[in-house]
C-alpha cells in the first residue's frame, strides 16, 4: 500500500470512526456479564511473556520516591487500599483455562505495605533488586508497595511496582492522583479508613470483552486487511551489527544511555518542524529510521511504535493496559530528501492515528511472520515519543517528595529510543539488550543519532545518503586506522623467517599458552607443519584465501602459521560475531579452518566457505 493510499484511507477511516463512535456512544461499551473474562489483546501478549519468562522484570512499571516530612503511614496504607477497592484491575487475577487465558475480578485481594529498614546512601541498587522481584499474577494483586523506615534525618523511601498487564503510563498518572486524594481523606479520618474513591462505571474487563468481540468479528476484518497489506506477509529481520551472538533463548538484560539534545540542536529541530509543518515525532522517527538503516545496511525492516490507544472518551479515565504497538514498515530510499521522507512518514502517522486501536497481536495473527524465542516478532527496534519524562508525580499532603530514577536493567527489544519532549527540552533514553550490545557501542550509536539529526535538519533537501552520522571521534578512529604507512626495516625477513630463527635458537622454549595448552616452539612448528600439509592437499596455495574461524588459542596461532606456509592469505574470522556477519565474511574464502563445535554451531559458515 502506497503513502498516498494510506493518507486517503486515513481520511476515510477518520470520518467513519467519528460516525461509528457517535453511534457507539448511545449504548457505550456493554458491561461484561460477570465470571471469567477474556484478556485484551495487549494483555494477552504480556501474559505470554509472563508465562514464558516469569522472572523477567521487563514489564514492571516502577516508581520510587524519597519522602521527607511527617508521613502518616497508616493513612498511606489506607490510601492504597482505597485505590485497590476503586480500580477493578488491581483486584484482577489471571488464570489459564481450556478456552485460553482469562481474568477474574476478586471482591478483595491481600495487600499490606512491605516495611524494610532505612536505606542508607544510594538506595538504587536495593530498589532495583526489589523492583525485579516477580509477580504471581494468578493469586495476588499486580501491585507491590515497599516503604522504608525513617532514617535519622526523617527520610523514607517509597517504592511502587505495578505489572504492566494492569497499567500503562496514562493509568499510572490517574492512580497517583487518586492516591493523593485518598491519602488526604484518610488523614482526615480518625479511624484512618478513608472514604471510598468514586468507582468508574466502566471496568477493564468490559473493554477487554468488547475489544475481542470487535476484532475477532466481521466488523474488524476490513481494517485488519488494510494494515495486513501495508505490513506484508513477511518482514525482513533488522540485523544490527551486534557485539555478541544472539542466543537461542533471549535473556535481555538491559542497558540504558540517557542524553539530552543540545539547545542549538533542539532549536534547529523546532525550526525545521515549524517550516515544514512536521511534528517532532515524525522528524525524530525519520532520523531513527535512517540511523537503523545505516547501522544494518538494510533499507527494508520494521520499527515498533507504542500508542496510547485511548481515543474513545469513555476510556480516558479507565485504569488498565491499553498501549497498542503499531508497526511502521521502513522502506527507505537513500536518494530522497529528509523533507520528502518526513512528508511520507507524516501521511503514515495520520493513517496510524485513525486506526490506533487496531491490535498489533491480532494483526500479526493475520500474517505469516515467523516466531522464535531468540528475538521479537516483526520488529527488533522500537521508538517511543511522549510529552514528558515523568508523567506521574506523587503528591502526599505535607510531605516533600523527590523522584528516584530506578532502572530495572531489563530490555524488551534489541534497541529502543524513548523521547520525552516538552517546553523545557528533549530528553532521550537509548535502551539496549546488554546480552547483544555493549555500552560503548550504544554510546557510539547515540553520538551517531545526534550527528545524523543535526545533518538532516540543517540540510533537509539534500539526499539522505549525503547526511553524515560520523562524529569527530569516528573520523579520528578512521584516520588512525588507515594511517598504515610504515618504513619496513631494511633486511628484515617475514613472519616465517622470524619464527624459524626463534625455533633454531631454542626449540624447547615456550612459544604460546592458552587456558588448556602450552606449546614449545618445536610443538608449534610440528602442529603448523601438519596443518599446512592438509591445507596444501585441499588446495591452499598463493593467491588463495583461507578463512580461520577459531577461538583465541594455541590452535589459532598454529593455523595461522600453517596458512602462511602454504603461501595462501589468512582471513581471520571472529567466532563471537553474529552468525549472519560470519557467513557474509566467510563467503569470500576459498577454504575454511574451524573447530568441530563451531562448525556445529554455525553450519552455514562451513557452507559459505565452500
Amino acid at each position: 500500500m502506497t503513502g498516498v493510499a494510506l493518507r486517503d484511507a486515513a481520511r476515510r477511516t477518520a470520518l467513519a470512526r467519528l460516525l461509528r463512535e457517535d453511534a457507539e456512544e448511545v449504548g457505550g461499551i456493554p458491561r461484561h456479564p460477570g465470571g471469567p473474562a477474556p484478556l485484551s489483546f495487549p494483555q494477552a501478549r504480556l501474559w505470554f511473556h509472563q508465562r514464558y519468562d516469569p522472572e523477567s522484570p521487563a514489564y514492571h512499571s516502577t516508581r520510587a520516591f524519597r519522602l521527607t516530612g511527617p508521613l502518616d503511614v497508616p493513612a498511606l496504607e489506607a490510601a492504597f487500599r482505597s485505590l485497590i477497592a476503586c480500580h477493578d484491575i488491581l483486584r484482577t487475577v489471571l488464570v489459564d483455562t481450556a478456552d485460553g487465558p482469562r481474568q477474574i475480578l476478586r471482591a478483595q485481594v491481600p495487600f499490606a505495605l512491605e516495611r524494610i529498614p532505612p536505606l542508607a546512601g544510594d538506595a538504587r541498587a536495593t530498589l532495583r533488586a526489589l523492583s525485579r522481584r516477580p509477580f504471581d499474577l494468578t493469586g495476588g494483586p499486580p501491585l507491590r508497595v515497599v516503604l522504608s523506615e525513617a532514617d535519622p534525618a526523617g527520610m523514607r523511601v517509597l517504592l511502587v511496582v505495578i505489572h504492566h498487564i494492569a497499567v500503562d503510563a496514562w493509568s499510572t498518572a490517574r492512580l497517583f492522583r487518586d492516591l493523593a486524594q485518598a491519602y488526604r481523606e484518610a488523614r482526615a479520618d480518625p479511624a484512618r479508613l478513608g472514604r471510598p474513591l468514586p468507582t468508574p462505571s466502566l471496568r477493564f474487563v468490559d473493554f477487554a470483552a468488547w475489544q475481542r468481540a470487535r476484532f475477532d468479528g466481521e466488523a474488524g476484518s476490513a481494517v485488519l486487511e488494510r494494515w495486513r497489506r501495508y505490513l506484508g506477509d513477511t518482514v525482513p529481520m533488522l540485523e544490527l551489527p551486534l557485539d555478541h551472538p544472539r542466543q537461542p533463548l533471549a535473556n535481555r538484560p538491559g542497558g540504558r544511555v540517557d542524553f539530552t539534545l543540545a539547545a542549538d540542536l533542539a532549536g534547529s529541530l523546532a525550526a525545521f518542524c515549524h517550516s515544514h509543518a512536521c511534528p517532532p515525532f515524525v522528524a525524530l522517527l525519520a532520523t531513527w529510521q535512517v540511523l537503523l538503516a545505516r547501522l544494518s545496511g538494510q533499507t527494508d525492516f520494521a520499527i515498533g511504535v507504542p500508542n496510547a490507544a485511548r481515543t474513545r472518551p469513555d476510556l480516558q479515565d479507565l485504569v488498565g493496559f491499553f498501549v497498542n504497538t503499531q508497526v511502521y514498515r521502513v522502506r527507505l530510499d537513500a536518494r530522497v530528501s529528509f523533507r520528502d521522507l518526513c512528508a511520507r512518514l507524516r501521511g503514515e502517522a495520520m493513517a496510524f492515528l485513525a486506526d490506533d486501536d487496531v491490535p498489533f497481536e491480532r494483526l500479526i495473527a493475520e500474517t505469516q511472520v515467523a516466531r522464535d524465542t531468540a528475538t521479537t516478532p516483526v520488529f527488533q527496534a522500537a521508538f517511543n515519543f511522549r510529552p514528558s519524562r515523568d508523567a506521574a508525580p506523587l503528591d502526599l499532603d505535607g510531605v516533600a517528595v523527590e523522584r528516584i530514577d530506578v532502572d530495572v536493567a531489563s530490555a524488551k527489544f534489541d534497541l529502543a529510543l524513548d523521547v520525552a519532549a516538552d517546553g523545557t527540552g528533549i530528553d532521550c533514553q537509548l535502551e539496549y539488550d546488554a546480552a547483544l550490545i555493549t555500552d560503548a557501542t550504544a554510546r557510539r550509536w547515540r553520538d551517531g543519532f545526534l550527528a545524523l539529526l543535526r545533518a538532516l535538519v540543517s540540510a533537509p533537501d539534500r539526499p539522505l545518503h549525503e547526511a553524515s552520522a560520523c562524529t569527530a571521534s569516528d573520523r579520528a578512529v578512521v584516520l588512525s586506522a588507515n594511517a598504515t604507512a610504515r618504513a619496513y626495516p631494511e633486511g628484515a625477513g617475514d613472519v616465517l623467517a622470524a619464527f624459524a630463527a626463534q625455533l633454531g635458537a631454542d626449540p624447547d622454549a615456550t612459544a604460546v599458552t592458552d587456558a588448556q595448552t602450552s606449546l614449545t616452539r618445536a610443538d608449534l612448528d610440528a602442529r603448523a607443519t601438519a596443518i599446512a600439509r592438509r591445507l596444501a592437499r585441499a588446495g591452499a596455495r598463493p593467491e588463495r584465501l583461507v578463512g580461520v574461524a577459531l577461538e583465541r588459542s594455541c590452535a589459532m596461532l598454529a593455523a595461522w602459521l600453517a596458512v602462511l606456509r602454504t603461501g595462501a592469505a589468512i582471513l581471520p574470522l571472529n567466532p563471537e560475531l553474529p552468525e549472519a556477519r560470519l557467513v557474509a565474511l566467510a563467503a569470500g574464502a576459498d577454504l575454511l579452518l574451524t573447530q568441530p563445535e563451531l562448525a556445529d554451531r554455525y553450519p552455514a559458515l562451513v557452507d559459505a566457505a565452500g
